[in-house]
């Protein structure tokens, strides 16, 4: 069972700053999710192939792989020349609340 602890570390953990009231607000909710989650458990999926190639025939004929081969990076220069607003090495961006 999930703790008003655990939510307010989850919270921490995410960022966020939560009230008690919002707290006790999510905590059942969080408690709900997670058990209608578990019941997946409940599944026989023993003859269950993984799903590596898709969830369609068209994924699955399509070849996925490719070599892991070593290439040298764009180099920072190289990725900030069409940054349309880099600042001292990095792009910036705007702030999103």
């Amino acid at each position: 069972m999930i703790t008003t602890d655990e939510i307010r570390k989850i919270a921490q953990l995410a960022h966020l700053e939560i009230t008690d009231a919002e707290v006790e607000l999510y905590t059942p909710q969080m408690i709900s999710i997670v058990e209608y989650v578990k019941q997946l458990d409940e599944l026989d999926t023993a003859a269950t192939l993984p799903a590596t190639g898709g969830l369609t025939p068209e994924g699955e004929a399509t070849d996925g792989t490719r070599a892991d081969d070593i290439r040298p990076s764009l180099g920072q220069a190289d990725a900030l020349k069409e940054a349309p607003d880099a600042l001292a090495g990095h792009f910036r961006v705007p702030k999103i609340l």
